[in-house]
């Protein structure tokens, strides 16, 4: 552009920036933003908002609190997305009590926080173990008739099974119809994992059941098909499955590893590579994968069948290596429990 003496604007600028930042490249990201300031009146909102979510997500949480110091110094106010990125870097870093300082902050502001917001929120204190914490902010949500989804109440649920409170969490789950809101995938496997790692085997069993019964499983033509899946969300929704496919179910393989750079951008060599590892009948982790895939088309097939089925036996035992799965191998496990 600048060859052809076409003089690039801020949304290109804050473009090209974007892209360093997803490319982990904070460095040359920082050097467009100054390149920005110096060029003067190119930089808002959203080019810092850029800025603040690029260290945040690659965990430069220090950096990103210079940036937004420095929106206020150029009178440029934040707004709730600002605020909600910033919040999530801090949950994301375990600084919970900078956190809920900046969400003060916000409101004294008088910006009115989402159901986003809150739901970053009440992540970071379930995740930091602060409960109570969380449903406090849960009912204050609900007292300023907040219209509240799934994920907000999956939110907490995770957050009860992590405690150990799996009897609140239990009626917790069956209040949601009350709620006025359904479980989707994401509720079900939280909500199953905790009865497991809890012992409690039948009823996540029974869980298992409505959940195929109600046709609500990660993906239910491939699970009936007996498929195993290669997954890449691209939507926010799909996440959710991607993450039951291949973290809660382990019945599939993430075409970007959980190891990988955030939002690092996948070769089509890597994927090929992938490909081939999955297509190999050889491979052992392949071949644990697809008995396992069998073992849910039975399951799945059980749970759907009308009146369901009262001897799946293989039900406990999938339950039983859900609750110590392994990253690879899920090894040998008593068939006869």
């Amino acid at each position: 552009m600048i060859r052809k003496d076409i003089e690039p604007n801020a949304i290109t600028y804050s473009s090209l920036m974007d892209g360093y930042c997803l490319r982990g490249e904070m460095g040359e990201a920082r050097k467009v933003f100054d390149l920005m300031l110096r060029k003067g009146r190119m930089v808002d909102v959203w080019s810092c908002s850029i800025l603040i979510n690029g260290y945040c997500k690659h965990k430069k949480i220090d950096q990103a609190i210079e940036v937004f110091e420095e929106m206020l110094r150029l009178e440029l106010v934040p707004d709730t997305d600002t605020y909600s990125i910033l919040i999530d870097g801090f949950c994301k870093a375990g600084r919970m009590q900078e956190a809920e300082k900046l969400f003060s902050r916000m409101l004294s502001c008088g910006l009115l926080p989402n159901v986003q917001t809150y739901a970053i929120l009440l992540d970071g204190l379930c995740s930091s173990q602060q409960l109570s914490r969380a449903m406090e902010l849960l009912r204050e949500m609900e007292d300023k008739k907040m219209e509240l989804d799934i994920v907000i109440y999956t939110v907490i649920i995770e957050g009860m099974c992590k405690a150990g409170k799996l009897e609140s969490a239990t009626d917790f789950f069956s209040s949601l119809s009350s709620k006025g809101v359904q479980p989707n995938v994401r509720t079900y496997n939280v909500m199953i994992n905790g009865l497991c790692k809890g012992g409690l085997l039948v009823e996540a069993e029974k869980l298992l059941r409505e959940m195929g019964a109600k046709g609500c499983s990660p993906d239910g033509c491939g699970v009936s098909a007996g498929v195993p899946f290669l997954t890449f969300p691209i939507a926010i929704d799909q996440g959710m499955n991607d993450k039951a496919i291949g973290e809660d179910w382990m019945i599939g393989w993430r075409v970007k590893s959980t190891e990988a750079k955030i939002d690092h951008l996948v070769t089509s060599e890597e994927i090929a590579g992938l490909v081939k590892t999955f297509m190999d009948l050889e491979d052992g982790e392949g071949k644990e994968m697809r008995r396992r895939t069998r073992e849910f088309q039975q399951i799945f097939h059980a749970a759907i069948a009308e009146g369901g089925s009262s001897s799946a036996p293989s039900l406990v035992t999938v339950f039983k290596a859900m609750s110590i799965k392994q990253t690879t191998f899920l090894g040998e496990y008593d068939e006869s429990v």
